[in-house]
């Protein structure tokens, strides 16, 4: 648990080397995430359309990005 929270602490540093990294990291980690979700929602028998707007897109774009999982 500490690495996401040490990571996004560091996405504020006065560096920019070491903020770009950080967030480059933090980009990745929400992306596991999301599929994760993604994945965890279909099990449970969502459709598309309100994972869709779960995370803030239309259906037609979290089904182009996930529906070939």
């Amino acid at each position: 648990m500490t690495e996401p929270v040490e990571t996004a602490a560091a996405a504020t540093s006065q560096d920019p080397r070491v903020g770009l990294e950080a967030v480059a990291a933090l980009r990745r980690l929400t992306d596991r995430l999301e599929a994760l979700q993604v994945d965890n929602a279909r099990r449970e028998g969502w459709s598309w359309e309100e994972i869709g707007r779960a995370i803030g897109v239309s259906k037609q774009a979290v089904h182009k990005k996930y529906g070939r999982r």
